[in-house]
């Protein structure tokens, strides 16, 4: 965890004297993006730089103690309690802040809803998570957006990429990350037989532009015509815009508006997300000594939580946690179900950490 502060810290004292840099501040868009991110660490940093403060008041005092003066010794013996429980506080308070892992201060997200087996059902199930995900961010006053959409005729999605913009936004979300099971009666059923079906949800923080530095000749544009349900066209003009990474071979899409302009600036926000996310996996590999990450672990095929609507019930399988609430949970009210997932993390790196 000091490792991940120091970077943190170093990370907002780059941004600093980015801010008062002439290049910096005659780019509007990047010091846009930049004042962004220095606002989202401010509160870490300023934490962060107490705790070392007190831990430097600390080993000074340490010398007064070990000290030839008598006086100043037992001076500075009477003031070394009061300074060791100002650090173990700071030290909780740091410990909350950076719940969900280095990038749990960001304030952008991208999601990705996908259909998985279950046919129609499951196309309508990940409809209802966009819902439910929508609902919760209107009651959290979040800001969302959709960044593409392949919808469905019965009206739901084979696919949904979002963007969400919030304090607190990706600390929370994150843990949405991986398999999503559905067990009903879909409306279809003449016979009354409950379905179980499936989607998947990937969570990932979105970077700041200053962060991937990705150029036009990094990837190719493909441009083609956005299409509805069914295949059926929905304009007649190459609007919409597939991306392909070159050097990683990723493959970003987006047609859910109809100028192309708007289409490209969309994918690209996906396209740098998930090269952000790409790098920040291989960092961590390279990392023999990383703690591996807790419930937020963001494994597509990890199937983390069951909806089962005969008994008005979620399971997250992941902390053992059930609740007969999945009307209210379905219309938003998700905060419990994140709450318990955010304080398990918490009750983990607190036994886990070393002052």
């Amino acid at each position: 965890m000091r490792e991940l502060l120091d970077e943190k810290l170093a990370r907002f004292e780059k941004l600093e004297r980015m801010l008062t840099d002439p290049a910096v501040l005659a780019d509007g868009h990047k010091m846009a993006a930049v004042a962004r991110e220095h606002g989202s660490l401010l509160k870490l940093a300023s934490k962060y730089r107490k705790f070392k403060a007190v831990n430097q008041q600390i080993r000074e005092t340490q010398q007064l103690i070990d000290g030839d003066d008598a006086e100043m010794s037992e001076l500075a013996e009477a003031e070394l309690p009061e300074l060791r429980e100002k650090r173990e506080e700071l030290w909780h308070q740091l410990l909350d802040l950076t719940v969900g892992g280095e990038d749990a201060m960001r304030t952008r997200c991208v999601m990705e809803i996908r259909a998985g087996t279950g046919g129609d059902e499951a196309a309508l199930f990940a409809g209802d998570l966009y819902q439910m995900y929508k609902k919760h961010a209107e009651i959290k006053g979040w800001k969302t957006e959709i960044l593409d959409a392949q919808a469905t005729e019965l009206g739901g999605f084979k696919e949904i990429v979002l963007a969400f913009e919030g304090e607190g936004v990706y600390r929370e979300l994150q843990y949405e990350s991986g398999g999503h099971r559905v067990q009903r009666v879909p409306e279809t059923e003449a016979k009354g037989r409950v379905h179980t079906s499936a989607a998947t949800v990937a969570v990932l923080p979105e970077p700041e532009d200053v962060e991937i530095d990705l150029k036009p000749d990094d990837y190719r544009i493909d441009k083609f015509n956005a299409s509805g349900p069914g295949g059926q066209h929905v304009n007649k003009t190459e609007s919409a815009i597939r991306l392909t990474h070159h050097e990683t071979g990723i493959v970003v899409q987006c047609q859910d508006e109809k100028s192309q302009h708007k289409n490209l600036s969309k994918a690209l926000r996906v396209l740098k997300s998930r090269l952000y996310e790409r790098k920040q996996q291989e960092e961590h590999a390279k990392r023999a000594d990383q703690r591996k990450t807790l419930v937020g672990s963001g494994d597509r095929s990890q199937r983390i939580r069951t909806y089962n609507f005969p008994d008005n019930r979620l399971t997250d399988h992941r902390i053992n946690l059930t609740i007969y609430k999945l009307d209210q949970i379905m219309t938003g009210e998700l905060q419990p179900v994140s709450d318990a997932l955010i304080d398990h993390d918490r009750q983990q790196l607190r036994s886990d950490m070393d002052v």
